[in-house]
């Protein structure tokens, strides 16, 4: 579904000067929920989320009709920023993160650190400073961390 959805909106964001940050579908207490995170440089305002909401609505109904209710959310990926993509995890390189992963890596599955980029699929960061490399593929999700959390 995720890459579904990111294959049909890409093309729209590109359009409006966009960025297609991250897209979340889960489910949660009240039904599944569509989560299309934004960007553009010197930030999103409610007007581009209410815009790109419309646009990107009218365009998942056409394309995802057989895919059952959901609820679409669309916002700025605030401090917490999702990293998803692989160009991500350079641009944000000296940044404090967590990370998840699907299976552990020596041992563990949760990781906080300082982001040291990516090179050849591994994804680095420091931690008590050492470098610890873990396999895109591996990450199930990747966030910066806000500088007011520990």
């Amino acid at each position: 579904m995720v890459a579904r959805v990111t294959d049909l909106l890409e093309p729209l964001f590109s359009a409006e000067g966009m960025e297609l940050v991250c897209v979340e579908y889960q489910r949660e207490p009240g039904g599944r929920t569509l989560r299309l995170y934004i960007d553009r440089p010197g930030g999103v305002t409610l007007d581009d989320c209410a815009y790109i909401s419309r646009q990107s609505n009218d365009l998942l109904d056409v394309y995802l009709e057989n895919t059952g209710p959901y609820r679409l959310e669309v916002s700025s990926p605030g401090p917490n920023r999702p990293l998803a993509k692989k160009t991500d995890f350079e641009k944000f390189k000296g940044n404090r993160v967590q990370v998840r992963t699907g299976r552990p890596i020596d041992g563990k599955n949760k990781f906080k650190g300082v982001l040291l980029g990516i090179s050849e699929d591994q994804v680095n960061l420091s931690i008590n400073d050492q470098t610890v490399k873990i396999p895109h593929e591996e990450i199930i999700m990747a966030r910066l961390i806000d500088k007011g959390i520990p």
